[in-house]
């Protein structure tokens, strides 16, 4: 049997067992849907489809894999066979389930054989497919060693020419041995020379990349020790303030009571200051004159006005008389 007829064969093996397959799996399609459309929730009806087409996909990978192995006359294991019937059985169950759920014997055989045909036919190709490889090693096992029968004579004949021209051949090789060798050494000469050359460059790079790193480390000192003197001096200045505004809570704490209302302003000044310090209300409403109910206020005013502390400001400590008049009603 020739090529063309083989290849022939295999074409209308592969369009009939597509053929069947692409069959099966719309006829499994349309027969499975309606079941599956009976037995989904209510809403998810649209999704009856989807369980067909992930059997009848398995189906499709194990015919395609299977003719691709067989061509290849490679064995993928048990799990192959696996897959092939299990997918073949489900096929099967889906397709007649309809059919079973309405004691219908004569819809189960029916529905039956668009599923069975698909699994023999699976089974059927592959093995023919594997017969056809097989026949073919075959073949082309006889063809080789008849080609190498053909080849070792040719040799044996190229070899007697050769040995023939061998004496014919020696002064001339010779004397391209003796220009290789030549060749060889001034090489090896101009490749030392490169080396050389080579080292030089990297002592000059790594004594370039020295003198840069150097430099970089130079700088970095500069820069960490600039950073430093920075942060020295962002520390004294906090250390500076922290004593400030301690200096001024001990001034406040130790201030005497005035006797008269503070100014509005002055007295909304110092509640400020007394929240920024963790000043108590009470002492807060002594320094000012105000009562404790507007100190208190001023305190929900001033503590829920931000996330950042308030600003301290120096305040009067004195007791002096206030020019302006103010009434409970208006502090409150």
């Amino acid at each position: 049997m020739g090529q063309e007829q083989i290849r022939s064969a295999e074409r209308a093996l592969n369009v009939g067992t597509w053929a069947i397959t692409l069959g099966a799996v719309l006829y499994s399609v349309l027969t499975v849907t309606p079941l599956m459309s009976h037995h989904s929730p209510k809403g998810w009806e649209w999704t009856a489809p989807i369980l067909p087409l992930v059997v009848d996909a398995a189906v499709v990978i194990v015919v395609r894999l299977d003719s691709t192995l067989a061509r290849l006359n490679g064995d993928g294991g048990r799990w192959p066979a696996v897959l092939r019937w299990m997918t073949g059985a489900m096929t099967v169950l889906l397709n007649v389930g309809q059919s079973a759920l309405d004691h219908d014997k004569v819809g189960v055989a029916v529905h039956s054989v668009a599923p069975l045909l698909l699994i023999v036919t699976a089974e059927a190709s592959l093995a023919y497919r594997r017969a056809i490889t097989a026949a073919l090693a075959a073949r082309e096992t006889r063809e080789r060693d008849e080609r190498a029968e053909r080849e070792r004579r040719a040799e044996q004949r190229r070899q007697q020419e050769r040995e023939e021209r061998l004496a014919e051949f020696d002064r001339a090789d010779r004397a391209e041995r003796e220009r290789r060798e030549h060749d060889e050494r001034m090489a090896a000469q101009q490749r030392e020379h490169e080396l050389r050359m080579a080292d030089d460059e990297r002592a000059d790079r790594a004594r370039r990349t020295d003198a840069e790193r150097a430099e970089r480390q130079r700088r970095e000192r500069e820069v960490s020790e600039r950073e430093r003197e920075v942060s020295e001096r962002e520390r004294e200045r906090e250390q500076s303030a922290e004593q400030d505004a301690e200096r001024l809570r001990q001034e406040l704490l130790s201030a005497p009571a005035t006797a008269e209302r503070l100014p509005e302003d002055e007295a909304r000044l110092i509640v400020q200051t007394a929240v920024a310090l963790g000043i108590p209300q009470r002492r807060a409403a002594e320094l000012t004159g105000w009562s404790t109910g507007w100190v208190a206020a001023r305190y929900r005013e001033f503590g829920t006005a931000g996330t950042e502390r308030p600003a301290l400001h120096a305040v009067p400590t004195d007791t002096e008389e206030t020019t302006t008049p103010h009434t409970e009603e208006q502090a409150s």
